[in-house]
């Protein structure tokens, strides 16, 4: 496995953005219309600070351990303009952690975890920006929750003191055909439409990686997520996974 490097790092989201651009131009879209977030899960801050050279701002993380202690070393180099996105499941017992080091919060299926969120948000912070994870998947294992639960989500999401509901996201099956991602994407921004006018906050979709960017996007993705693309692939061994 090539080890990473600033070089690399700088290659690999030049190829990423024109995919994204490409993706775009195939659906008549415009490519300021689709964020980047950047999967630095397992990265080290060497690689972070690469992909913030080429202009990248904003950064997704997974385990909750190993984020909040690169968040506060990059916040104490000067590197306070960072959003930094959490996107992986939500325990309980993490909830603090989270709502005091991130900015936006994207997997949340629980209304339980919204209400800790909301009342372990800090003060002097500004309302914690979510997004409602939804099993587009329809698979038992993978996150989010069922779409009868999402009604009762969006109405805590939005009346809790401090979060903002900004959107929705979901993570299509890994082996699904183009068809069947056009048909899981679709629900999402599907969904989102039927809500919008009770949530006009509700303009975010984070759906798309690497492998299935294209359908996520000619679907109405706002953000797509992608890590291995830029960073190269992960080493889970040296981590805890929490």
């Amino acid at each position: 496995m090539d080890t990473p490097t600033s070089a690399s790092v700088a290659a690999n989201l030049q190829q990423v953005h024109g995919a994204i651009d490409q993706a775009c131009q195939a659906c008549a879209r415009a490519g300021s219309e689709v964020r980047l977030l950047c999967v630095s899960k397992t990265k080290g801050e060497d690689l972070i600070k690469a992909a913030y050279e080429q202009g990248e701002r904003h950064f997704g993380e997974s385990y909750v351990s190993e984020a909040v202690g690169k968040i506060e070393s990059l916040r104490a180099q000067g590197f306070n303009d960072i959003v930094w996105h959490f996107i992986g499941p939500i325990q309980s017992n993490k909830t603090k952690h989270i709502a005091a080091h991130f900015d936006v919060v994207e997997s949340v299926e629980r209304r339980k975890i919204l209400e800790r969120l909301s009342a372990q948000r800090p003060d002097d912070l500004p309302p914690l920006k979510v997004m409602l994870q939804v099993n587009i998947s329809h698979e038992e294992q993978k996150q989010g929750c069922e779409v009868e639960e999402l009604p009762e989500l969006l109405e805590a999401a939005s009346s809790l003191p401090k979060l903002e509901l900004i959107g929705l996201m979901g993570v299509a099956r890994i082996d699904a055909s183009e068809s069947e991602l056009n048909a899981q994407f679709g629900q999402l921004k599907a969904l989102q439409e039927r809500f919008l006018a009770q949530y006009p906050g509700l303009k975010e979709l984070s759906m798309g990686m690497t492998h299935d960017l294209g359908p996520a996007i000619a679907q109405g993705s706002t953000e797509v997520r992608i890590g291995t693309a830029i960073f190269g692939e992960r080493d889970y061994s040296k981590m805890h996974k929490n």
